[in-house]
Formats: C-alpha cells, sequence, structure tokens
C-alpha cells in the first residue's frame, strides 16, 4: 500500500505554511508545528520532551485526519487539546494556517486554543540547513566520512574492501562483459543462461509472465531468449536482479510504503515504455533505460546494509517528513544519500557509465552530463508513478518545460502511464517471479 503525500513546497520562502505532524507513544499521542519548508528533527523531540515520540503511520495519519469532526472548527480545537510542540521560529505566532501532509487538511488554528499546554524548542531543519552541515568532496569521500562516522568501521584501504559487500557472481561479471560488448549477440548469451541453472529458470519464469503475453507456450530457453525476451530484456533483468539479490531488502522500511522491487520493475518498465514515446534522432537506448530504472533505487539497499539502526530512524525520518525530498532526509540522517552510495558501488562493479549517471543524477535536474536524457526521464517516471501511487516520494508537478525537453508530449506521458496501471497485475507477477527466484 501506499500513501499519496499532498503536495507541499519545501522552497525556503514557504515559511508561512505551517505543517502539523501527529506522533505518539506509550503515554498518548502529540502534534508537533513547524513551518512546511522544514524537515522534522525527532532527534531534537526527544532530547526537548524527553518522550521517544514517533511518526504514527501514514494509512492512521490519513484515517486520524480524515475525520469529519475536523472539517469544522469544534473539532479543529478540540484537536490542539492534545500536548502541542512547535519550533521556535514560530514563537511570535498567534495564528497558524496549518496543513497536514497526508491529508492536504488545512485550516487557521488559534495559539489561544493551546497556549496553556504547548512546548516551543528547535525542532525543524531546512533543507538550506541541512546541506549546510554536509561534508564536502567526491561521492567517494562522503561516503567515506560516513562510514566512519555512523559504523566501527575505519576505512585503511579500498572502500569497496572495507564495507564487506559481496562481489558479483561470475555469471553476472560476463552478462556485464556482454552488456558492455557492442557486437555481442543472442548466440553469446544463450551458452551462458543454459549453463547457470538459476538464470536459466528465471529467463523460463520471466517469458511466461502475463506482462510478456508470449503467443503459445515458452517450452525452451532458447524460446524464451530468442522469441520472447530478446538479448537487451534478459540481459538487463538478469543483471538487475543479481545486483539486487547480493543484498537483502531490509524489513524495518517506512511503512505504507511501496516495496522494493515492486517499485524498481513499475519505474524499469514505465520508463522502457516512455522512452519509445521519444523520437527516434534524440532516444536513449531503452535497454539502458530499462536498467537504469530497475536500479534507480539500489543504493536503498546498500544504506540499509551498511547503517541497520541509522536506517531504522531514517524510516521514521522519512514517515516524519513525507512532502520532504528523500536525499534531504537521508543527508540529514545519514550524511549520504542512496543516488551517491548507488552509483558509487555500480560504477565499481563496472556497469555501463550511462547507468551510473542516470542512477546517481535521476533527481538532479541540473545535470546536463551524458545520461541526461535517461536521468530525465526516469526523474518523471518516478514522479509520475507516485502519483498513481507506485512509487514512494511526495507529489511534484513535471514542468511541461522538461517533458519538451526530452521531445515528449503531456498526451504521451499519461498514455504510458495508463498502460502501467491498467497492467498492474502482469507487472505484480513479474515482481513475484524476481522475489521467488533462486
Amino acid at each position: 500500500m501506499s500513501i499519496a503525500v499532498k503536495s507541499i513546497s519545501c522552497a525556503d520562502d514557504d515559511a508561512k505554511t505551517i505543517r502539523m505532524v501527529l506522533l505518539n507513544d506509550h503515554e498518548g499521542k502529540a502534534l508537533v508545528l513547524l513551518p512546511a519548508n522544514m524537515l522534522l528533527n525527532l532527534v531534537s523531540i526527544w532530547k526537548h520532551s524527553g518522550r521517544h515520540l514517533q511518526p504514527v503511520r501514514g494509512s492512521d495519519a490519513t484515517k486520524f485526519f480524515s475525520q469529519a469532526a475536523l472539517k469544522i472548527e469544534l473539532g479543529q480545537e478540540k484537536l490542539f487539546q492534545l500536548p502541542v510542540f512547535i519550533d521556535s521560529s514560530l514563537e511570535g505566532y498567534e495564528h497558524f494556517n496549518v496543513i497536514e501532509a497526508y491529508t492536504g487538511l488545512s485550516f487557521e488554528a488559534h495559539k489561544e486554543w493551546f497556549k496553556d499546554h504547548l512546548s516551543q524548542c528547535s525542532l525543524g531543519l531546512t533543507p538550506h540547513a541541512i546541506e549546510q552541515f554536509q561534508p564536502a568532496g567526491s561521492d567517494e569521500q562522503v561516503i567515506t566520512r560516513a562510514v566512519e562516522r555512523f559504523t566501527t568501521l575505519r576505512i585503511q584501504q579500498r572502500l569497496e574492501d572495507t564495507l564487506g559487500l559481496p562481489p558479483l557472481p561470475m555469471t553476472m561479471q560476463r552478462l556485464l562483459e556482454l552488456r558492455s560488448d557492442p557486437i555481442a549477440g543472442i548466440d553469446d548469451l544463450l551458452p551462458l543462461v543454459c549453463s547457470d541453472a538459476s538464470l536459466a529458470s528465471q529467463v523460463m519464469s520471466w517469458a511466461g509472465s502475463p506482462y510478456y503475453a508470449a503467443p503459445g507456450e515458452v517450452h525452451s530457453v532458447e524460446d524464451a531468449v530468442i522469441r520472447v525476451l530478446g538479448f537487451d530484456l534478459v540481459v538487463n533483468l538478469a543483471l538487475g536482479v543479481a545486483m539486487g539479490k547480493t543484498l537483502t531488502v531490509p524489513d524495518d522500511t517506512p511503512r505504507d510504503g511501496i516495496p522494493y522491487w515492486k517499485q524498481s520493475v513499475y519505474v524499469a518498465a514505465t520508463a522502457e515504455l516512455m522512452c519509445k514515446k521519444i523520437p527516434v534522432e534524440s532516444r536513449p537506448k531503452p535497454g539502458l533505460v530499462y536498467l537504469a530504472g530497475l536500479l534507480q533505487n539500489f543504493g536503498y539497499l546498500i544504506l540499509a546494509h551498511l547503517f541497520p539502526p541509522h536506517f531504522a530512524l531514517l524510516s521514521r525520518y522519512i514517515e516524519a517528513n513525507p512532502h520532504m525530498p528523500l536525499e534531504y532526509v537521508e543527508k540529514q540522517v545519514m550524511n549520504v544519500t542512496r543516488e551517491q552510495i548507488g552509483a558509487w558501488l555500480l560504477s565499481d562493479w563496472g556497469l555501463p557509465e550511462v547507468v551510473v549517471e542516470a542512477v546517481r543524477h535521476h533527481n538532479n535536474l541540473s545535470y546536463d552530463g551524458i545520461a541526461s536524457h535517461e536521468a530525465k526521464l526516469i526523474y518523471i517516471v518516478n514522479r509520475e508513478l507516485r502519483r498513481q501511487g507506485l512509487a514512494d516520494g511526495p507529489i511534484e508537478d513535471v514542468a511541461d518545460s522538461l517533458l519538451q525537453q526530452l521531445g515528449l508530449s503531456r498526451a504521451d506521458v499519461d498514455e504510458v502511464v495508463a498502460s502501467v496501471a491498467s497492467n498492474t497485475g502482469d507487472l505484480d507477477a513479474l515482481v513475484h517471479t524476481i522475489m521467488h527466484a533462486h
């Protein structure tokens, strides 16, 4: 299940809108008020209150703030009988234009409702403030500092040797070689697939998936590769799955979020379809776009692998700040983002540079490198899928000017998203085959 988060601006000049957050612990519920352009720093409220208040899960917040009583002033005033914590920047406010992120509920609250039971402290951080405290340097230097700060590891040699990340199996190394070989074809791929029983089983499962709608039964690996899937799809699916399965999908993820493999497959499938709408003369290679989409969230698994206790904290921060771009939440909690650490490892493993760059910069609209089209395409796909409840993150508008840069129209985008939304059952079946591959 995914909860669509209403759009709230995080711009530094949007401090007049006040975000309302519901927290709870064994003592009961509490409300927090802070400017909507700020990240709620849970550690600050824990230190100030002496309570271990946690954000309620998104579905519970939606249910709570959708109560009919909260649509009238009497119910709104009653809501503020809860303990209220306000950010110190709101000290002089007598009236608050409050908004709740999960439901979009908004109304004017009056300080007189809760002036006898409010508590004031510094609770929030703007994106600008978060950036000011981030370590400088290359991605590898940033990752090294984060590892040294948040683990007992001390980096004394090559970073990849220190972290204990598993190497890719030999079959996957050979697949990478094929992916990078411009003249490699099915005759090179088939012997490799047939020699690896696990990979052969996966290929047969994918070919039999309803999403690919193969005419007739698939009788052999050769049939699956040649008639149904093709060279690019087999290589890209195999690589994406192998890399994802080198690390365990974490348990303590943000509640009500989209599962890792489901989001990966949805983004990859949508990005590939949308790529084919781009004019031929400027169109990226659909196979590389698919692989970049499948791996765009790979750094999420690495964060969970390297920083288990802090990853659990990260999940709570994401729940408390559903309006905030994930990169700022990750920078505040970990000092490193999933894009930085994911792209670093994929580069170390020898993935094509276009894929690495797309993974690194798919949330960075100012990026203008060799994977500019691929990165912008995945940016668009993520935000369109969020509107459908098929990807995690705050809902953000996609500018028509961005579509025009890729030669896409709004009609193209809507057509592709509608197609994916109507095939969720078949895509879920494909996700199932990936998750249960051995």
